[in-house]
């Protein structure tokens, strides 16, 4: 073992060493010294107004509060936030929903709860008549909401959004967190090129034949015509052309055989 003692620092004696361990083993010398730095902090903070800059390490002044005070101050949610559900309506005011089940059946908490209904053949919005079903009812436990976000990305007819920026306020009790229509029907209206009150009249099946994407490629490939030879030697629009073989009735993936 070493013989060696402990150095002191070089910038205090012996003395001084014995004097600061007995002032801190008394405690109220240092206790009122705490005292008297918490004091004065918060004696100047309560008297001087505080940067209100969201980033606080920018903050300027003598106030050190570096605290958000909300809900007075609020900090800017980032783009990608997942924030409040919203349904999202149509141009006439009605929801976008159509009452297709996607959303709560993706749904991992399972907290979404649909009623569906049907408008009327008669109604007097094409939106209306085309799209046929809708939410009766449509409620969302935001306590058991997880905010994954699959329930918008789910949705075929981007009627739910949580673009809110809003998280769920407080409550007392448990329904207070249990969002209806009446509730979630909020924002804009939004509207896309490919909704189909623009394209169609009604429910009705359309007038042309509806071909599968698979179906139009293997025909393509075929080389047959979707027009039928008129009096003229031309092709008339409606109509396949008898000289190839038809393939609609393929299944799917399967190519003709060029020998038959």
């Amino acid at each position: 073992m070493s013989d060696a003692k402990p150095t002191l620092p070089s910038n205090r004696s012996p003395a001084e060493l014995v004097e600061s361990d007995i002032r801190e083993r008394g405690y109220l010398p240092e206790l009122l010294k705490g005292f008297w730095i918490t004091a004065s902090k918060f004696l100047r903070n309560i008297a001087t107004d505080h940067d209100a800059n969201p980033n606080v390490m920018e903050r300027e002044g003598v106030n050190s509060v570096v605290t958000i005070q909300y809900p007075e101050e609020k900090v800017a949610y980032p783009a990608g936030y997942r924030g409040l559900h919203r349904l999202v309506p149509r141009a006439d005011g009605k929801p976008r929903c159509v009452a297709c089940y996607m959303c709560a059946t993706v749904c991992p908490a399972q907290c979404i709860h649909i009623v569906a209904g049907e408008y009327e053949h008669e109604d007097s919005a094409t939106a209306s008549r085309v799209i046929e079903k809708y939410p009766v009812r449509f409620e969302i436990d935001e306590l058991r909401c997880i905010v994954c976000g699959l329930c918008v990305d789910a949705c075929p007819k981007d009627a739910i959004r949580m673009d809110t920026y809003r998280h769920t306020p407080s409550g007392y009790e448990r329904k207070d967190f249990v969002y209806g229509i009446d509730a979630l029907l909020t924002g804009d209206p939004v509207s896309h090129a490919t909704d189909p009150w623009y394209h169609r009249g009604g429910s009705e099946a359309p007038a042309h034949q509806h071909l599968e994407k698979h179906v139009r490629a293997e025909r393509s490939a075929a080389g047959e015509a979707t027009t039928q030879r008129s009096g003229d030697g031309t092709l008339a629009a409606g109509a396949a052309n008898p000289a190839t073989k038809s393939v609609a009735a393929l299944p799917h993936g399967r190519k003709p055989n060029p020998a038959s």
